[in-house]
């Protein structure tokens, strides 16, 4: 499985200690970490939370990604703005058990961490719990066991509601303010979408606007 780290500008700092505790529980497993996000207060390519909502869409629905953590001071920035698109089902998670029952009950694809509010002493131990109930067992098992049919039939349904109620991907991404999705492209951005991406009207999409940068 390949997992995406993202962060904004305002937890830049904090690209390294959350980087270390995801592939510290993951590696093991065999799940692939790329990082797309800022790693530091002099990294140059800026990123808001709008920027990581695209990074995210198009990683995830080109199955570039299987999975997105982002990220934010809050989480809730991060959070809607992943939620705004097409493809993306992301859930808001401040302790291990918000992160088990996301993923077995709404099985979704990304989850929305607070890298600041109530980031203190034994932080680190915290987000290593989140990554480990996150990514340790097999998501849509359901929560409590005996309501994974109905759980994962409510699951599969806002997926298609998504695509139904949004706009198609490209549309809306031609449709927003096209600086927003220039600087979402950042280069490491761009390595693991290009390594990975599976859509080729996805790639030739972003091969676009990249070429045009």
């Amino acid at each position: 499985m390949n997992i995406v780290l993202m962060n904004e500008f305002s937890q830049a700092s904090k690209n390294p200690i959350i980087l270390a505790q995801l592939k510290d529980v993951v590696d093991s497993m065999g799940h692939t970490v790329y990082n797309t996000g800022m790693t530091g207060d002099d990294d140059p390519n800026y990123l808001t939370y709008l920027n990581l909502g695209v990074q995210a869409a198009l990683l995830l629905n080109s199955k570039a990604a299987d999975f997105v953590v982002a990220g934010c001071g809050t989480g809730q920035g991060a959070l809607m703005a992943l939620n705004s698109f097409p493809g993306v089902v992301c859930g808001y998670c401040i302790e291990p058990t918000d992160a088990y029952l996301f993923l077995q009950i709404n099985n979704g694809n990304a989850l929305s961490i607070p890298f600041a509010k109530g980031f203190g002493w034994g932080a680190e131990l915290n987000i290593h719990t989140i990554f480990e109930k996150a990514f340790g067992s097999p998501k849509g098992m359901g929560y409590p066991a005996d309501r994974k049919e109905s759980q994962n039939k409510n699951a599969a349904t806002l997926f298609r509601v998504k695509t139904e109620t949004y706009k198609p991907l490209i549309e809306g991404l031609k449709s927003i303010d096209p600086e927003i999705v220039k600087k979402s492209l950042t280069p490491r951005f761009l390595d693991c979408f290009y390594a990975n991406c599976k859509d080729s009207e996805l790639e030739a999409y972003v091969r676009s606007v990249a070429e045009a940068m």
